[in-house]
């Protein structure tokens, strides 16, 4: 019988170790070997060139994968309008929004370990956030508040679904981002000086664009999150993602703040003019990822990164959690991560999981993504999506602020499918 015990554990741990050694990692292949056209996913080399040769952006680089294999990774235009180098399709991107679904995941590797449940109050691990206040009149002329009290306190899945009344202090409502301005609140990026758990503290004493649950409001959820993250596991946000995230992964390209050695990977940021032609900005106020010294860790914003190790971080997700042999989650968790988490709320005509817009039946008639592909995007134009049913990881990134022709994506997604021939 001890035997048998025995044999029957070696046998259950070598099927676990050939469950995650058979899961797809990113691997180059020829279109056709994945049911895809080549000459289909040509087309899509025309409509980025078309929009570089237009002059609407400066550059791009994107990404596709089907069952893990690489049938399309290119790059466009230019990394610098003003020195007119070449883009690579290694250069480097601030992802703003998109850091919020790898600190999401990261968050999620400690609900793995027990140190939260989804419905516990932030205030247990932030004080500052007890007793939480709504707006209820905002005086424009001096700034002056009222509030009422909430109906329930804010927690962590508020903040995992962006439904806690939190707002954004850079791209928010006109009253929340007078309030928070107001109480020196940093918009998510930019603010290299400062500590996220000081601005985290004085964001909890703010009041709440409205009660917790009742809306989705975009807004500094994950960057309470991110702070969350280093309450729980007792070390930096940037320590804990390269330890969790990052070097299981091999992300070897996605920083907070570069090191020397790769600033010149990093793509400039692009304006737009009155025609929404992409010309050379002249502030240095996207410089950020350069920042030697920097201390504020954005969790909802701070990251820089390359299509391909993004591609990688989605491509775990469809693993249902495994990557290279690595478990970063666990099936069960993926599937909690991308199911509908806001009930009857909506996206549009989509939902939202913990860290991703989800795409509905309704939803996927829009640009042919499959119902339960996860997305979002970064503020600076990278766009990604995830497809479980095709199998499918998108990536497009482009680095201008402002971005006029942000139909350029949609372009980029339905194009993908057209190029599927199974």
């Amino acid at each position: 019988m001890k035997k048998l015990i025995i044999s029957i554990f070696v046998f259950s741990v070598l099927l676990g170790l050939n469950s995650c050694s058979k899961a797809p990692v990113l691997k180059k292949a020829s279109p056709e070997s994945v049911g895809m056209l080549s000459e289909r996913l040509a087309r899509i080399d025309n409509m980025i060139m078309q929009a570089v040769d237009s002059g609407w952006i400066a550059g791009a680089t994107a990404f596709i994968a089907r069952d893990g294999k690489i049938v399309y990774d290119k790059a466009f235009g230019v990394s610098d309008l003003e020195a007119g180098t070449a883009m690579q399709t290694d250069n480097i991107f601030r992802i703003a929004s998109q850091t919020k679904a790898i600190v999401s995941i990261a968050a999620m590797t400690l609900f793995e370990e027990g140190k939260f449940l989804l419905d516990d109050p932030v205030s247990k691990y932030i004080p500052e956030f007890a007793n939480p206040q709504v707006i209820a009149a905002y005086n424009e002329k001096d700034t002056t508040y009222t509030t009422i009290p909430a109906k329930r306190e804010v927690t962590v899945r508020h903040l995992l679904t962006h439904t806690s009344g939190i707002d954004y202090a850079g791209i928010g409502s006109p009253v929340m981002k007078a309030i928070y301005s107001k109480a020196g609140i940093s918009p998510g990026f930019g603010s290299n000086n400062d500590v996220i758990g000081e601005e985290m503290k004085d964001l909890g004493e703010l009041p709440l664009s409205h009660q917790p649950g009742e809306r989705f409001t975009y807004g500094l959820n994950i960057d309470v999150l991110g702070y969350l993250i280093e309450i729980w596991s007792g070390k930096p946000l940037d320590q804990f993602l390269r330890e969790r995230i990052f070097d299981p992964l091999e992300m070897n390209d996605t920083y907070f703040y570069l090191p020397p050695e790769k600033y010149g990977r990093l793509v400039k940021v692009s304006g737009q003019d009155e025609k929404r032609h992409a010309i050379p900005l002249k502030t240095n106020s996207f410089d950020y990822p350069l920042l030697k010294d920097g201390t504020y860790f954005s969790g909802g914003a701070g990251l820089s990164s390359t299509t391909r190790d993004y591609a990688i971080f989605l491509q775990m997700l469809l693993n249902n959690g495994v990557f290279n042999g690595k478990r970063i989650l666990s099936r069960r968790t993926v599937e909690l991560i991308t199911c509908n988490q806001i009930g009857e709320l909506n996206r549009g005509k989509n939902k939202f999981g913990l860290g991703f817009e989800i795409v509905t039946r309704e939803g996927q008639a829009v640009l042919g993504l499959s119902e339960g592909s996860f997305l979002w995007g970064g503020y600076f134009a990278t766009n990604y999506w995830a497809d479980p049913k095709e199998r499918i990881v998108g990536l497009i990134f482009i680095q201008q602020s402002p971005m006029g022709h942000g139909e350029i994506p949609g372009k980029f997604m339905a194009m993908v499918y057209q190029a599927l021939d199974d």
